[in-house]
């Protein structure tokens, strides 16, 4: 019996009407983004090992799809599991993207006497993970990243909000919340909490806390080594509500003894006040929102 036609898992055909709907919604961002000044670039589906690896974590290296170099590399090998992670880097020098971050910056270093900064670049394109397909999260999917390099003003922070903000406007969905949070903030409660040595593990944990419950991110974060009194002293923050400025005060309170943490808060503060001048109501501060990527060093 021939083997009927299948697609790898975690992958899609997209037919014309969904084309149809889904270019509707990449031309709005877009607009948006090209209204703010922003302009587009395109990097190749490959990038070289060495480029994406030690960016993304542990867990993020064991998620990159790596591309097998020409040839069969195996022949007449007698390999052993110890030996197949250093036999990747013999077999495979180049892999799929995973971001869109990432290759940015290597575009940016390979060009930057060709452009002038401030840089503003927006890219939509495919990315790759070798993760496991589930509902709402494929092995390739489409990212929209928007980027300005080559400033520190915080002003940037609230231009990329009104972007967002816009987009989702012009899309017709006004009850959604954009939410913020900084890594000086982050690092701040590791601090207080005596968890610096901790903060990607930390981080790590954190950003699971969407699709795990409190207790098993408690639980991860005493397997990777943070004692019990840090996530003890965790505890209220975990399950901090209200509204901004309630959270601010109770930061404020918290960190006071963290310089860093006090300087992330200083640049959440900016960035609501300018917010709200502006009229933007969907911005929610939310100290648990994290990125285990140690890239992040501010909002």
């Amino acid at each position: 019996m021939a083997n009927k036609p299948a697609i790898p898992k975690g992958t899609r055909d997209f037919g014309p009407k969904t084309m149809a709907r889904r270019n509707y919604i990449f031309n709005s961002i877009k607009k948006v983004f090209e209204l703010h000044g922003f302009n587009p670039i395109e990097t190749p589906a490959m990038e070289l090992r060495e480029t994406l690896l030690g960016k993304y974590g542990d867990e993020g290296d064991k998620l990159i799809f790596n591309v097998l170099n020409n040839g069969d590399f195996l022949a007449g090998k007698d390999i052993s599991q110890s030996q197949s992670a250093q036999l990747v880097s013999e077999i495979a020098e180049k892999a799929l993207r995973y971001d869109l971050t990432v290759p940015f910056a290597r575009f940016v270093v390979q060009n930057r006497n060709e452009i002038q900064f401030p840089f503003k670049r927006y890219q939509i394109q495919p990315v790759w993970r070798a993760d496991r397909p589930q509902k709402g999260r494929y092995r390739e999917f489409y990212q929209c990243d928007v980027d300005i390099i080559g400033s520190d003003s915080l002003s940037n922070e609230v231009d990329l909000i009104c972007i967002v903000d816009e987009v989702f406007t012009r899309l017709n969905l006004p009850e959604i919340s954009i939410k913020i949070n900084n890594r000086k903030v982050l690092e701040g409660i590791a601090e207080v909490i005596g968890a610096s040595a901790q903060l990607t593990s930390l981080t790590i944990a954190l950003d699971k806390l969407d699709k795990m419950p409190v207790e098993a991110v408690e639980e991860e974060m005493l397997r990777n080594g943070i004692a019990q009194e840090a996530v003890e002293k965790l505890r209220p923050l975990l399950a901090l509500k209200g509204a901004n400025a309630l959270k601010m005060q109770f930061l404020r309170s918290f960190l006071a003894d963290s310089q860093i943490g006090q300087k992330g808060l200083d640049e959440v503060q900016y960035v609501l006040d300018h917010a709200e001048t502006l009229k933007i109501n969907s911005l929610v501060f939310d100290v648990t929102l994290a990125r285990g990527l140690s890239y992040y060093t501010g909002a």
